[in-house]
This record gives structure tokens, C-alpha cells and sequence, in this order.
């Protein structure tokens, strides 16, 4: 098992992707301070694969996913916030919330560029302004949830209750489900 140092996030810039490291400055001092960040092996930044080698939870950790609904030549870009332990119902809650006709999990490629972030490392924390933040209820209710800094070099913890704080979030009863 490899030992996390936790730093608080706004003192460790070099532990998060830029837009990151300039979202959290722009949040309250009582948001910010709560949020910590660690290096860890960026080949284990895979949520299963952290877990095991870092001795953390998986029911704390969430991930962040890229959604693209499209509704005839319009793309609308969201983010939302799951635990690991379930999966996004991309296809329905999240396309309805999104008004659009069809929605997916947005390409790779897509959203490293859109977001400034490393793929594997994508947070909700300093995504592009006009993109809706999806947040699953059972997130909001983690003590101390467990997600990327925007590389995949290092991890962020954070209360659930400051994900759902988030400027722009929503937090949604049934974005998600149990991974079976």
C-alpha cells in the first residue's frame, strides 16, 4: 500500500490542471479550505486501481463523466458527479436534464480540450462556465468524497456537501444507479 500526503488543495497548484488550480482561488475561503489534494502514481489514477493501491474506499470515491447531448446540430456539454459504485443513466436522467434527443459520454478527445484536463483526472472543479454540473444525490451524502485534480497525477477530498455547492451544480435524486 502506497501513503497519500494530504495538502490543502489552493497550496498545492502543481497537484491540479490550471483550470482547476483557478477555480478553486475564485471559491469561498470556507469551500476551499476544505479541500485537499495528494499526489499519487498516474498510472494508477484508474478509480479501481487507486483503491486497491492507495487502501481507499470505493464507495467514497466519484467520478466525473463528460456527457454530449445533442438535440439536431446543437451539442450541449455537461459534467456529472457519480460514485463509483453506480452508474450514470446517461440515456435517461441525464438526457432529460439536458433536453436533449440523444446523449452520450463525450469523446476522449473532446473532453481533454474542452476542459483543459487530463483524461482519467477530469473534476468538476473548473470546467468550462457554460456547462451544466450534474451532481447524484448519494454524492452530496459522502463525508469525505474522493475524485480527480484534473490530472491523473494526483487525487482531490472534498465533503460530498461541497461537490453540491459547487457554483453551477445540481444535485439530481437518480442520476444514477447500483453497478449491479
Amino acid at each position: 500500500m502506497s501513503q497519500l500526503q494530504f495538502l490543502p488543495a489552493l497550496a498545492a497548484p502543481h497537484l491540479v490542471a490550471a483550470p482547476v488550480a483557478a477555480a478553486l482561488a475564485a471559491l469561498p475561503d470556507e469551500m476551499s479550505a476544505r479541500i485537499e489534494a495528494a499526489a499519487i502514481d498516474a498510472g494508477l489514477a484508474d478509480t479501481a486501481e487507486f483503491c486497491a493501491a492507495y487502501d481507499q474506499p470505493l464507495e467514497a470515491s466519484a467520478n466525473c463523466i463528460v456527457v454530449a447531448g445533442k438535440r439536431g446540430d446543437a451539442v450541449t456539454y455537461a459534467a456529472c458527479v457519480v460514485l463509483a459504485t453506480t452508474r450514470a443513466d446517461v440515456n435517461g436522467t441525464v438526457r432529460r436534464h439536458l433536453g436533449a434527443k440523444r446523449a452520450s459520454f463525450a469523446p476522449m478527445d473532446d473532453a481533454v480540450a474542452l476542459t483543459g484536463m487530463e483524461y482519467g483526472g477530469i473534476t468538476p472543479i473548473g470546467l468550462p462556465d457554460d456547462w451544466r454540473l450534474l451532481i447524484d444525490s448519494r454524492v452530496a451524502d459522502v463525508p469525505r468524497a474522493i475524485i480527480g485534480a484534473g490530472i491523473r497525477g494526483a487525487k482531490l477530498w472534498l465533503p460530498g456537501e461541497v461537490l453540491a455547492a459547487l457554483p453551477r451544480a445540481e444535485v439530481v435524486e437518480g442520476l444514477a444507479t447500483p453497478i449491479a
